[in-house]
């Protein structure tokens, strides 16, 4: 099963293609630039060297459609068809309350990730217009969402209600949400798996520290507490955002320099963090050059950094109530051995100590106390890919399901002629839609559920599913 990996930002989409049977990257890429006559796309195919290309490249369309004439181009693509793309896979960062783990994207879906627009703005609407330009480019193949937020659905009610007045909570969903979900999931799973023992057993903090950065609290394979909150400016100094500060500090640098709220929001979140400590860069690895050839407001910025990934892990560790291992991942957790010697050093009390020449080495299992402190390398798009996959397969085999003679003609028997109607309808509208979004889209218009092999059924004796692909292809775009 081959699965394509789309991660829709403003003006880029990152892509992996790969093959589940081995878990092999056939190909991967990012598009960036979206919207300019000067975008890039930069695509690696397996075996061979990176390909980069210049060109204009106005919308989100343009580029996915780029992303698939490349992955199919003759010399340099990975595929001869469309039809060997077996489903897709989605990252979206936001789901609110909704959403607590993946699931197969259908027009409901799309009406909730549309909602949780207003809790994040800058990502939800490029992650739903990639959805949309995929339903236009790849008519009939399957998409599933995964969200950045679904993990931290399990925190409890203490760790994620804020002390504001409870209407804020009930009328506007005001809580700490959480992000980086999947990465923190990913690794977490990858440590239980080294550690030889099942995740319901383990205490785990992992840190995902990169140009954004979180910590999470994990029990039992449970996320139970997390750094950021309503949005990804919470908890952790990261690259331009300044994390936990004194909320009163917004309307006092608003009166103090004239601001508008707008620009605070955009001076906390792109103006502040280790850019606004080092005044130069929010590169952690320039700021390091800087260190060491003695900068003292670039060490400043490494110890502030440093230190509030001490504090949570502390923190964390109480909440805890122990400590079975300690991972760091991401760009920063994998490559930083100075971070990682910063962010624990003096706890060895709490059963955490690092051996330095492993620590340089950015080895894999670099812990010398009680507790394992491992570097994992992160995966969010092989993650994505596997959930995808897990959940296509679930569904395929609802279509494998054996049912009785018996049994399906008398469920056959109670599909009223309103019901066929409405079947026929919904699959006018949408020629090219598979039958796990039309047994869906069916009990969101008439309330009624229907089997997977009873609407194939269904299809083959309305003559509907013996439509060719020519055909259904030519409907489609009639309906447009």
């Amino acid at each position: 099963m081959k699965i394509l990996v789309l991660n829709c930002g403003s003006s880029s989409v990152k892509f992996q293609l790969i093959e589940m049977d081995t878990e092999e990257v056939l190909a991967k890429g990012v598009v960036e630039k979206i919207g300019s006559s000067e975008a890039i796309l930069t695509y690696k195919p397996k075996g061979k060297n990176n390909i980069v290309q210049t060109r204009e490249i106005l919308t989100h369309d343009v580029a996915i459609s780029l992303v698939l004439n490349t992955l199919l181009h003759p010399k340099n693509g990975v595929i001869k068809d469309r039809s060997e793309i077996e489903g897709i896979g989605h990252r979206i960062v936001h789901g609110g309350e909704e959403f607590s783990g993946s699931v197969l994207i259908t027009d409901v879906v799309k009406d909730s990730v549309r909602r949780c627009i207003q809790f994040a703005p800058l990502h939800n609407p490029h992650n739903l217009k990639g959805i949309e330009v995929c339903e236009e480019l790849l008519p009939g193949i399957p998409q599933v969402g995964v969200f950045d937020t679904a993990f931290h659905q399990t925190l409890p009610a203490e760790a994620y209600i804020y002390a504001l007045p409870m209407a804020f909570y009930r009328k506007h969903k005001i809580r700490r949400y959480g992000f980086h979900g999947t990465s923190h999931a990913y690794v977490s799973r990858k440590a239980a798996e080294y550690l030889g023992r099942p995740i319901e057993e383990l205490k785990i903090i992992t840190c995902h520290l990169g140009n954004g950065a979180s910590v999470a609290a994990i029990e039992g394979g449970k996320s139970i507490e997390t750094s950021m909150g309503f949005t990804p400016l919470e908890g952790l100094v990261m690259g331009t955002r300044c994390g936990d500060i004194d909320p009163a500090l917004v309307p006092y640098i608003v009166d103090l320099e004239n601001l508008s709220m707008a620009q605070v929001d955009a001076l906390l979140n792109k103006s502040s963090g280790m850019l606004g400590l080092t005044e130069t860069t929010n590169d952690l690895r320039e700021i390091e050059l800087e260190a060491e050839k003695g900068s003292e407001q670039h060490k400043l910025a490494l110890d502030v950094f440093c230190h509030r990934i001490k504090k949570y892990i502390g923190a964390y560790w109480a909440i805890l109530g122990g400590l079975d291992a300690l991972v760091f991942t991401a760009g920063i957790g994998e490559h930083s051995s100075r971070v990682r010697r910063l962010a624990t050093s003096n706890l060895e009390d709490l059963g955490i100590a690092i051996d330095e020449e492993k620590n340089e080495k950015n080895e894999f299992d670099i812990g010398t106390g009680r507790v394992k402190v491992l570097v994992i390398p992160t995966n969010e798009e092989l993650a994505i890919a596997r959930d995808t996959r897990d959940i296509l397969s679930s569904l395929q085999q609802e279509v494998e399901e054996p049912i009785s003679e018996e049994k399906l003609t008398k469920e056959l028997s109670q599909i009223s002629g309103d019901d066929k109607a409405e079947l026929i309808a919904i699959w006018i509208r949408n020629p090219l839609i598979n039958l796990f979004e039309l047994a869906k889209k069916f009990e969101e218009n008439t309330g009624k559920k229907i089997s997977i092999q009873v609407l194939k059924k269904e299809l083959e004796i309305l003559g509907l599913s013996k439509v060719s692909e020519k055909k259904k292809a030519e409907l489609a775009q009639a309906m447009k």
